[in-house]
């Protein structure tokens, strides 16, 4: 094994702690999307800040790589070891270390999920809004910049990480930001270590902010005739300052995956699900300008709810799509992209996706959380067909190289990891090759998460 000597002084540390089991390794190589099963050659799980930063110290000495790990729910390739090297899983780092009610923040361990989070916060009458889906770790969701249905409303993971303490590339622990909700002084540490995907640090605490419960939510759905039309309508409920707080556009390809995978008898056709914060009136309010839009743009009967369960139901059926998806052929890999033009883009864009998908011989979903220009598509693919493969990337390249011609990025939500590596130079031209100092400024050997985000060879 090419790190024997380091791996031989991480068990030092941490004992059985530190595992080289085959069933383990595997289950840190497996991966959300198409990436071959990738297995590290030892996995740490470390419970202090103090055994991170030894374990980077031996690491740094040792020139191997450490590859961050929170729940395994990205789907860039984001945590898989291709350099082998240390997979430094941080779920026992699970604790929440303190509320501040008054403050409306809170104090985190990076193994801390989300769900768990909002658990914790049941008493307090708060709620931590960024929800993309998976019960991810706010650890993970830091390190790629989460955000999901209700960005549009509460923003991003960049929106709401106050401060954070990180162990750097040789060991040393730094902490960035405050619990104060604005700072002039000095560089914004914060803002670059979110979404940096592990490649410049390991996260070790957040504080992040926490946002009163709305005192009523009520959730809505609407079907349309066509992809333009639903489209059209989510662009101008955004221009009407509407304060949804999600709207998520699914297409009829998606709608025939919940019929399949959660048994429901949704008409097949391009659906928009939304949901509502605020008082009663005001929640009341925005349903009712939210239908009136739909209906000039020729939707459907559109329905809305406040009763919890109805509105538990809808959502747990849209955070479930990427199975649905998958439920439409079953055995398949999915792979999934994601792209985020400016609204005023966003029908014509979703459309020639969808058209460019249709002439092509797969099938695949589109949806996304189109309040904010944000969209998916996961592409179903035989694993067992290099074709399939190929043709799947050269349609999720066309979309990539159309988000870039319409003013967009190539990725809103999921990241860079591995996959989007190829687009970084066009996206952001010499902007990318001082990303590369800033790595090898802060890990002048490259050993964390090695090959992801920046070129520095």
């Amino acid at each position: 094994m090419p790190h024997d000597t380091a791996i031989a002084r991480l068990r030092n540390l941490l004992g059985d702690r530190l595992s080289t089991s085959e069933a383990i390794r595997d289950h840190h190589g497996q991966n959300e999307s198409y990436y071959p099963v990738t297995l590290p050659d030892a996995v740490a799980f470390p419970e202090t800040t103090e055994e991170v930063s030894g374990v980077m110290r031996i690491c740094h000495e040792e020139g191997c790589p450490v590859v961050a790990w929170g729940t395994g729910t990205s789907l860039e390739g984001h945590a898989l070891a291709f350099h082998g090297g240390i997979t430094l899983d941080l779920s026992r780092m699970d604790k929440v270390l303190a509320v501040h009610d008054e403050d409306l923040d809170a104090t985190i361990q990076p193994g801390v999920t989300r769900e768990a989070l909002n658990t914790e916060l049941r008493a307090t009458g708060l709620f931590f809004p960024i929800d993309p889906g998976a019960n991810a770790s706010l650890g993970g969701m830091a390190a790629t910049r989460a955000s999901g249905t209700t960005a549009v409303r509460y923003g991003t993971m960049k929106d709401n990480v106050l401060a954070l303490e990180v162990v750097l590339a040789d060991g040393r622990v730094i902490r960035t930001g405050s619990r104060a909700r604005k700072s002039s002084a000095g560089y914004d540490l914060t803002r670059l270590i979110v979404g940096s995907e592990g490649t410049l640090g390991i996260i070790t605490e957040l504080t992040v902010k926490l946002h009163g419960q709305p005192e009523a939510i009520s959730s809505a759905i609407c079907a349309f005739e066509d992809i333009e039309t639903a489209v059209s309508a989510v662009q101008m409920v955004i221009q009407m300052g509407i304060p949804v707080a999600r709207i998520e556009f699914v297409d009829s390809i998606s709608i025939r995956g919940f019929n399949v995978h959660a048994g429901t008898a949704m008409p097949e056709k391009p659906h928009l699900f939304l949901e509502f914060h605020g008082s009663e009136s005001a929640v009341a309010e925005q349903a009712e300008r939210v239908g009136e839009i739909v209906a000039e743009f020729g939707g459907g009967d559109f329905q809305w709810t406040n009763k919890p369960e109805e509105r538990n139901a809808l959502w747990h059926m849209r955070h479930n799509a990427y199975y649905a998806s998958k439920a439409l052929r079953p055995g398949c890999w999915a792979l999934t992209t994601d792209v985020c033009v400016p609204i005023s883009r966003l029908a014509e864009a979703v459309a020639v996706t969808r058209a460019d998908i249709d002439a092509s011989s797969l099938e695949a979903t589109i949806l996304g959380h189109v309040g904010d220009g944000n969209y998916h598509c996961a592409i179903l693919i035989d694993p067992d067909s290099p074709a399939e493969l190929a043709e799947a990337k050269e349609l999720a390249h066309r979309m990539n190289t159309r988000a870039l011609e319409m003013g967009g990025t190539v990725t809103g939500e999921h990241g860079v990891g591995l996959g989007k590596m190829k687009y970084m130079d066009e996206e952001h031209g010499a902007a990318w090759a001082v990303m590369a100092e800033i790595k090898r400024a802060l890990d002048p050997t490259n050993i964390l998460n090695p090959g992801k985000m920046v070129q520095v060879n």
